[in-house]
Parts: C-alpha cells; structure tokens; sequence
C-alpha cells in the first residue's frame, strides 16, 4: 500500500511539476482579442489568374509562329479569355491550327477561313488548375511576406475555395501590413508603343494589342496623387518579376533617394539581355501593379543581368517593395473582405476582466465547496488549484491560442471540475449513512460515481471535439480550453483527490469524515 501511494504522489509531482516548466519556459501564447493585433480575411481573384494564363499562352504561341516563319496580323485575347490569331494567309492559317494542337491546355473554338482567324480558349481543367493554383500559391506568398514582416506567431491558413484568412499578434501599424500582404506585385516589362499618339489613344483610337498605362506622382508628405502621365504600351508581357533571385533597397549616390536594385536568375538575365539587344533605341517600361515606374531608353544590350525601379520612394516604401518582390507576386490580385483590428489597450482590458472574472469564480466556488463539504471540500478545492495549473500548462505545451471564449472555457471548466466532486461527496454521504466505515465509504463512493461522472464528461467532450473540428475563431478557442480542461478535471477531481483520501486514511484510523 505504501509503495502504491509513493508512486500515485510521484505522478502527480512529476505531471505538475512538467505543466510548471512548460509555462515558464514557453508561455501562453494570447489570442488577438487579448493582446491585440489584425484579423484579416482575403478573398483570391482566381479569375484574374486565368487571364494572365491566357496572356502567357499569347506571347508563347506570338513567339513559336515567328520561328515557324509566319507572322500573325493580329494575335491577342477578348475580354472572354479568348484567343484570336489572325494570320495572312491560308498557309498561315493552316499552320497556326497545327500549332494548336501541341498545346493540351488550349482547345479550339472557331475557325475563320474569310479572316483567316482562328480562336481557341484555356481548357476547362486548365483554368480549374490555374484558379486552384493561384490560391495555393497566394497563400505561401502571403505567409513568406509576412515572415520577412517580422510579425510574431501569425495565423495563414486557406478558409474554403479562394478565401484566405491572416491574423497578426501584436501589430502596431495595420495599413502598412495590409498594403504590403494585399499588394499583387506583379512586375512587367513591356515595350511602350511610339508609333502611336498618346492623345489619339485616350480619345479612343487605341490600337489592338496596346493599353493604356500610368506613371503616378504622389505628393512625399501627404501620398496624394499630384501627376499621371500614360503611356501607350504593347500588352505583351516581355518578362515578368518569376525570374527575380533578389531585390534590395540601394541608395542613389547623385540624388540621396532610395532605390529597389534587381537581380535575374540566369534564365532572366538571358531573356533581359535577349529583349534590350533586339529593342536598343525603344523605351522598355518597368510596370508594377498596373503602374509605370519607369520607361527609360534601351541604349544598349544589358547582359549583366541586373535592373532597378525608381521612383519618389520612401525608406519604408523601398523596404516594403524589396520584400513583396522577393517574397515572389502574388498570381492574382487579392480583396480584403473582412478586417478587424484591436488594439494593445483593448486587449490589456480584456485580459484584467478575465483574470478578474476567473479569480472571483473561483473564490465562490472554493467558499461554497468549504460551507458545504469542510474539510473534504478544501480537498476539492486543492485539485481544482491542481487543475487551472495544469491547463495553463497543457496550453503552454500545445502551443495552442488563449483567447477570450478561451476564458470562458476555463470558467466553465471550474464548475465542472467541482462537479465530479459534488458528485462523489453525496455519494460517500450516502454510503456513510449505511453504516459504512469511513474507508469503506470513500472507496464506495468514489467507484459508483466514476461511471456518472465519466458519462458526463466525455459526452461534453464529444461536444467540444466536434467545435474544435468545424468551428472558427472564439468557438474553437473556447472549444479547446472546455476539452483540455475537462480532460484534466477527470485526472484531479478523481484521481488527486482520491490520492488525498487515501493519505489521510492510511495514517490513522479516521472514525468521522468531515464533509
């Protein structure tokens, strides 16, 4: 008997002890209702992905008809993803239709023999794969910018088919981590078209194949726009920012004013160099988003492999633009749905009113359980203190997130975990008033109430199990803290304190239980 209590008190040392070390050496991780921060829910154009799949497919198939010696009049794509390839001739025609068929992510639409057009689209599975895609691959982007962010224990997880939902712990500047998450960060190069009249454009005369694009000034101080001046630029895409190995903040040693420096993979710096030395004398624009940075003048073939975006840069701005365009673009723009920020003063109260809510709980309880059980209810009260330990600890463990509901779990889990006790004690009262002995009673009375209590608590713990697994935000929170705590409850209001009863009783001969 000895030996049996001597390792049932060594467990209960060794599970306390461990709970104690996982708290101070990890710590409660705090949700953002309580340490304040950003929740954000981001919704992935899909759709827009699928027309830059298209475009690719325009400047591939542009390319393979030149080597097989036959240049379309016109190839580009409608505002349905179509593709339309106009070709000169009949020849022209028939080898554009072959062309097609080595492509099994196109299919053809229509064919024109009075035009000589043919049109085809991006396969249905195609575009499925690409939508799926660029969900994926927004969400690795997302997670690898805000790593270089610098934000502490974020939350990046896919919610559905093209949702995508951030939190952000402990953010002290919201709009600056939403431009820098949402930017799309699409870097182009496309050549402008000087054979067309700028004016004559915006007044409608825009040929096909061209768009019409902006370079923005803003204002330094106030980030107003105070100039836009298009540009006339062929839609073909020439290179885009996939074939980055870097990008950094410089410093312009003439003007004082930061600079992005680029640096091309080898597959860049070829594809670079190949397009400056075919170009020398047209101006190559550098397009970001959507917006003109700059079209400077190929003066000369560039082979070094290397490039740089200028503009009216704030230091932050320049860092934040390094970061997006080495984190890689996302593959299509994304919409902030949802965006929810609490602050640091808000979380800190929250907080106090929880601690002040589970410290008053838990003195009634403690003073009911003494009034109505004495001496067997500061035992009760003991293993509820056992308790709140280990669940912090199991948290601290789990790396799992205490939230506000996370607190109501815990209060919750105080009265259950009184529970089992109140249970147990009106049962030993019930074997006392048999005539039973003191030792015979709690033995009885701990083993009819276990069946009671174990029912009870596991179908609570179903209950918990199923939120865990299809809740989101404050119901998973308090889903986890109930499950672990009534877990924990199960080992102190059982197994503790029948460890207690057996210590009192094995000493002396108890004749009267106070309870």
């Amino acid at each position: 008997m000895r030996n049996t209590m001597t390792w049932k008190v060594g467990f209960i040392v060794l599970v306390v002890g461990l709970c104690v070390y996982f708290y101070l050496t990890r710590g409660v991780k705090l949700g953002l209702d309580l340490q304040g921060g950003m929740h954000l829910v981001l919704e992935v154009e899909a759709a827009k992905a699928v027309e830059s799949a298209g475009q690719h497919h325009v400047t591939d198939l542009q390319s393979t008809l030149k080597d097989r010696d036959t240049k379309p009049i016109d190839i580009h794509m409608d505002e349905q993803n179509r593709i339309h390839i106009t070709l000169a001739d009949e020849a022209g025609l028939v080898t554009a239709e072959d062309l097609l068929e080595d492509y099994p992510t196109l299919e053809r639409v229509s064919t024109d023999l009075k035009s000589f057009t043919v049109i085809s689209r991006l396969s249905e599975s195609y575009a499925r794969h690409v939508e799926e895609n660029a969900v994926v691959q927004a969400l690795a982007t997302i997670r690898n910018r805000v790593d270089q962010f610098g934000v502490t224990e974020p939350v990046i997880q896919r919610e559905g088919d093209t949702r995508i939902i951030v939190q952000l712990p402990g953010i002290d500047d919201p709009e600056r981590a939403i431009n820098l998450i949402g930017k799309t960060a699409l870097l182009e190069f496309k050549l402008v078209d000087e054979e067309t009249d700028v004016s004559e454009a915006l007044a409608g005369s825009l040929p096909p194949g061209d768009e019409i694009l902006y370079e923005i000034e803003r204002d330094p101080v106030t980030q107003q726009v105070i100039k836009r001046t298009p540009y006339v630029l062929k839609k073909t895409t020439l290179l885009t920012g996939d074939v980055l190995t870097n990008a950094e903040v410089r410093i312009d040693p003439q003007f004082q004013e930061p600079y992005v420096s680029l640096s091309f993979d080898k597959t860049g710096a070829r594809q670079f160099a190949k397009i400056t030395g075919a170009n020398v004398g047209k101006r190559l624009a550098i397009v970001l988003d959507g917006v003109v940075y700059s079209a400077p003048v190929i003066r000369d073939k560039i082979t070094g492999g290397d490039a740089q975006i200028t503009g009216a840069f704030t230091d932050a701005e320049a860092r934040d633009l390094a970061i997006v365009l080495r984190a890689g673009s996302l593959p299509a723009p994304v919409n902030v749905l949802e965006n929810l920020t609490v602050g640091p003063s808000l979380g800190a109260d929250s907080i106090r009113k929880g601690i002040i809510s589970t410290i008053v709980g838990g003195m009634l309880v403690v003073v009911f359980m003494v009034v109505c059980y004495r001496l067997s209810g500061l035992i009760a009260d003991a293993a509820l203190l056992l308790n709140l330990i280990m669940l912090i600890g199991a948290l601290s463990y789990l790396d799992a997130t205490l939230t506000l509901p996370g607190i109501a779990g815990i209060m919750l889990t105080v009265a259950m975990a009184v529970d089992a006790n109140v249970l147990i004690f009106e049962r030993i009262k019930e074997e006392l008033r048999m005539d039973k002995t003191v030792r015979a009673a709690v033995r009885d009375g701990y083993s009819r109430a276990f069946l009671t209590i174990l029912d009870s608590n596991i179908t609570t713990i179903i209950a918990a199990v199923v939120l865990i697994q299809f809740g989101t935000g404050p119901v998973k929170g308090f889903a986890v803290t109930l499950s672990l705590g009534l877990l924990i409850s199960m080992f102190t209001a059982v197994f503790v304190t029948r460890c207690i009863f057996d210590l009192i009783l094995q000493r002396r001969e108890v004749q009267r239980l106070s309870i």
